[in-house]
């Protein structure tokens, strides 16, 4: 992939341990990036993917934090450059996904998702803007803020902050940090779901199949490369997000 080179940079990726996250992780190690694995509960994983990307001959470091307890999240930062030093790239990809319709959201969800799903994000970048000052974040958003998400309300409305804070930070951070976002669409099956569940709606993609961890990876790789994008976001739906449903239930 061309652009600027990101080679012995170090980048912080949360909720590196698995799915997106974990390809994130490893797209970054092929570009020679050393990585801070985060994890919440998936310690095994983190260690496992730790070792994987070591032995690409680059560096990696696991860091464990709940980011739905603000004290955890408020220390991440310091506690990575702690353990790798200079970090120039915090990917935010860290999320929750409950399954809630509008009427069964209640006010503890609702807290829960914005907290991990948009101020938890929110709170990296800014302790990365306070204590690194230069480099790149990349939030992943969904293809769904384009619309709605009537099965997973509390999520998609905390996504939709996410995406303000994108574009409000993208402003306050620059010049010396560029803030962008890249848009997941239909990729994996969510937690307990099977491939059926995503083959099932390829019929809402105009390209008419899902996309693969890798293809977010090359997106979040490209955004770190660039020096000349930010406020930007990057759709990685297959073009589903030009077909969505903003004035009723989608067919989820």
């Amino acid at each position: 992939m061309r652009g600027n080179p990101i080679g012995g940079k170090t980048a912080l990726v949360t909720g590196a341990a698995k799915r997106i996250g974990r390809a994130i992780a490893l797209a970054f190690s092929d570009e020679g990036v050393n990585v801070v694995v985060h994890y919440n509960s998936s310690e095994d994983e983190a260690k496992q993917l730790v070792a994987e990307i070591e032995r690409r001959a680059v560096k990696a470091w696991p860091v464990q934090a709940d980011l739905a307890r603000p004290e955890e999240t408020e220390t991440l930062i310091d506690r990575a450059l702690e353990i790798a030093g200079p970090i120039e790239i915090l990917v935010n990809n860290a999320s929750i996904f409950p399954g809630e319709k509008l009427d069964e959201l209640s006010s503890e969800s609702f807290a829960k998702n914005m907290q991990v799903n948009a101020w938890a994000p929110f709170v990296l970048a800014r302790a990365f803007a306070r204590r690194v000052g230069r480099g790149k974040i990349i939030n992943l958003e969904d293809s769904r803020t384009a619309g709605y998400d009537w099965n997973h309300v509390g999520y998609i409305l905390s996504k939709h902050v996410l995406a303000v804070f994108t574009k409000m930070m993208a402003v306050e951070y620059a010049p010396d940090i560029a803030v962008n976002a890249v848009r997941p669409g239909l990729i994996l099956p969510p937690p307990g779901k099977d491939e059926s569940y995503i083959d099932r709606l390829t019929g809402t993609v105009p390209l008419k199949r899902h996309g693969d961890p890798k293809d977010i990876a090359d997106a979040v790789v490209f955004l770190a490369k660039s020096d000349f994008i930010t406020g930007e976001v990057i759709y990685v739906d297959g073009g589903r997000h030009l077909k969505e449903y903003t004035d009723g239930q989608n067919p989820d």
